[in-house]
């Protein structure tokens, strides 16, 4: 008696001879049949469907005694010199080194015992020509058909999943549920075994999965064109859907929910789970469910609920480990100190009350003083940040924020907003244009008195004094001219010295002459939405006593460019900027505390409030997760997308995850003695890059911890140490046996 049988597993091909009060004769027949020249060697799986290779030589096996009554021997095959030994004898195997097409030169090796044979398999052709290797089944890429490595990455996982490759391999179709109104009428099943046993086939290519992807389309429309998708979202729907199409339960019982309050938690997770198996039998219940409990408590009456809800798969948020490193530029309105650039570390998931409070005891800020926020984008104020409560995560690494320091009581006071322009000269054919062009940092403050526009113009130079260039730098501009005579340096350090002379202590005849000399010094216009409106010195300023802030354009001179250091004005710094040649410190978590957070208690948001049978209200319950039961398949997502209505970001946290060692046993609340708690990873699905583009990639398990990388249609081997990186996104554990 001969059995044939392929193990996905371990990747290797087992063929055992029951040897019962059998001569040695019997080990004759059974070669005959491996190798004879006449005939070819058919393997065939349970659906029907054959592969064939071709046995070159008899083999002359030695004159072995037969074994003992009872006992099953077993032939252990290898191949190109790949050598397994084992220890049982009753179960010992042989694993098939994958190759490629059909089987070379056979060998025969005893293993030194009576009722022991072991057959090495080896390459006739060492060189490459003449005969190769058996195929490296399951070792088959998938093409990609445009932004399709989301479902390449997420296929290849699921098909090198022992339990469902051994069912697709299988006569599956039997299970195939055509009359389920939430089902695919079956072809999302038959188009998914359908193509993983094209990805098993012998000797096989890259496979173009476009049926398949036209299935999904049909059924998925979000999935449809050729847009980038995440493998996560994608995982769920097809697992969900084989679910459906391949449920056993062809008639769903309607069975109603009953109170089990003051009832044993076992009892009632017992319940549960056999009402959920009355109406879902598949599969995928079986390989890829488990059951969680659901503890939510009333935070007013403490009424606790308790549920028993299966999973398909566990989402664990990736906790911040560190403080989020931030630079601002502080400006102050006294007209004494230059800008000043501070760093400070404020919580990632804080609001802007923590980064004022924060950056108040770095700059020192006075009682009498408060701090204005506000983001900088081409030389414009863009949004002001004076919402308390709003989340620092709207502030991104490349943004420039500033944060004036205005006085207390000057808060009822309307704000002005100085705009720089300077004058830009172009040269065309000759003809020069010039035109007014902004730079700088806008400077702010607030004013009292607007009775004529010599307040703002006394307002604004108060601002500019810290910087003003240093005088000897000035005035050694203007020493000396083409006769050597000296110009009055005194008559200079005056006028450089003395900017705050305000137009008051100026005559009232003498106003067009002013006027005049501020032509040469700085104009200054109301922005408005219709056309700027040039304010006038010795006139009011035509705002409305109701208005809170209003924008004033100021036109600088060359020769005030040349007084003041303006490259103290033009520099400002982005939030955060790694340093040339360094990368920014990775952040490192352990899985471990990923699943502490996904367990810990938490309240329930605002908008997830949970009805109170007894208050008879809507509750913002406090909520608390348990693992109850676990599957044999542990599908694990990491939450590296977070999405709000403002923008999407990814987490590059880098989760240190174990591969041989995963015990649960301390995180799941009801202990199963008859279950292993044990998991050992076999496949990631990976994504490389950030929301505007990435890539996705597998990581799978070929056995014996042989590991190789899925790139679209490109496969090839990496070492175990590659695996491990901050592109993991969703990872694939298998139950295994307590050592």
């Amino acid at each position: 008696m001969i059995r044939l049988s392929f193990s996905p597993e371990t990747n290797s091909l087992l063929v055992k001879i029951s040897l019962k009060d059998n001569t040695v004769n019997l080990y004759q027949r059974a070669c005959c049949i491996f190798s004879s020249e006449s005939e070819l060697l058919q393997i065939w799986d349970f659906s029907g469907q054959t592969s064939q290779f071709v046995m070159n030589e008899i083999i002359n096996l030695p004159n072995i005694s037969s074994g003992k009554p009872g006992k099953e021997t077993l032939l252990e095959l290898h191949v190109n010199g790949f050598f397994v030994t084992t220890t049982e004898t009753n179960e010992r195997s042989a694993e098939l080194s994958r190759t490629e097409n059909s089987l070379g030169k056979s060998q025969v090796k005893t293993n030194g015992s009576s009722d022991n044979l072991s057959l090495m398999l080896t390459d006739a052709s060492p060189s490459g020509s003449g005969y190769r290797g058996i195929g490296l089944l399951g070792l088959t890429g998938l093409q990609n058909l445009g932004n399709t490595c989301f479902m390449n990455s997420a296929i290849q996982c699921l098909v090198h999943t022992p339990q469902l490759v051994d069912y697709f391999l299988g006569d599956y179709q039997k299970d195939i549920n055509y009359k389920n109104p939430l089902g695919m009428n079956g072809e999302l099943a038959l188009a998914f075994g359908e193509l993983l046993r094209k990805l098993w086939a012998p000797g096989a290519v890259p496979v173009a999965p476009r049926m398949f992807k036209c299935k999904l389309a049909k059924f998925a429309p979000q999935f449809s064109g050729y847009n980038q998708h995440d493998s996560q979202e994608f995982l769920a729907f097809l697992l969900d859907g084989l679910h459906e199409d391949l449920n056993r339960v062809k008639c769903k019982p309607y069975i109603e929910a009953k109170d089990a309050e003051g009832c044993p938690d076992e009892e009632v997770a017992d319940e549960y789970w056999r009402n959920h198996l009355a109406r879902n039998d598949s599969i995928i219940v079986d390989v890829c469910q488990g059951q969680y409990r659901s503890t939510l408590v009333c935070p007013v009456c403490k009424k606790v609920s308790v549920t028993f809800d299966p999973f398909m798969y566990v989402t664990l948020p990736l906790p911040s480990t560190t403080m989020r490193t931030m630079t601002l530029t502080v400006f102050s309105t006294d007209g004494i100190m230059l800008p000043t650039p501070f760093t400070i570390a404020v919580p990632k998931c804080g609001r802007l009350k923590d980064l004022i409070d924060t950056l108040s005891v770095a700059c020192s800020l006075r009682n009498d003083e408060t701090l204005l926020v506000a983001e900088i984008y081409k030389n414009q104020i863009f949004r002001l940040l004076d919402e308390p409560s709003d989340s620092l995560a709207l502030i991104r690494d490349d943004d420039k924020l500033v944060a004036y320091r205005l006085p207390k009581v000057s808060e009822t006071y309307p704000l002005v907003v100085f705009l720089h322009q300077q004058v830009e000269r172009s040269y065309s054919f000759g003809v020069v244009a010039s035109n007014w062009k902004p730079f700088g940092v806008p400077l702010v403050a607030r004013i009292q008195d607007l009775s004529s526009g010599s307040e703002i113009r006394n307002q604004f130079l108060k601002l500019l004094c810290p910087f003003l260039m240093p005088v000897e730098d000035v005035v050694n501009d203007y020493d000396g001219n083409e006769t050597g005579n000296t110009v009055n340096e005194n008559s200079k350090m005056e006028d450089i010295v003395s900017p705050l002379v305000s137009d008051s202590d100026v005559g009232s005849d003498s106003g067009a002459e002013n006027d005049f000399r501020l032509n040469t010094d700085f104009k200054f216009y109301l922005i408005n939405k219709l056309e700027p409106l040039e304010i006038k010195m010795n006139k009011p300023v035509s705002i409305s006593r109701f208005t809170k802030k209003f924008d004033v354009s100021v036109h600088w001179s060359e020769k005030m460019m040349e007084k003041y250091d303006t490259c103290l004005l033009s520099s400002l710094p982005e939030v955060f900027k790694p340093q040339l040649f360094t990368r920014r410190p990775q952040e490192s978590i352990s899985l471990n505390k990923c699943l502490e957070g996904f367990l810990q208690e938490e309240p329930l948001g605002p908008d997830d409030m949970w009805y109170c049978p007894r208050c008879k209200k809507p509750r913002q319950a406090n909520k608390k997760l348990d693992l109850w039961r676990l599957p044999e398949i542990l599908v694990i997502h990491l939450k590296r997308f977070s999405y709000n209505r403002f923008f999407k970001n990814k987490l590059e946290t880098f989760v240190d995850f174990p591969i041989h060692d995963l015990n649960l046993s301390n995180y799941i609340s009801h202990i199963d003695s008859q279950l292993s708690n044990c998991y050992q990873l076999y496949a990631i699905s990976n994504h490389y890059g950030g929301m505007g583009g990435g890539h996705y990639t597998a990581f799978v398990d070929h056995g014996h911890s042989r590991w190789f990388e899925f790139d679209d249609d490109k496969v090839f081997a990496v070492s175990e140490d590659r695996i491990k990186s901050s592109a993991a996104y969703v990872l694939f554990y298998r139950r295994v046996r307590e050592a």
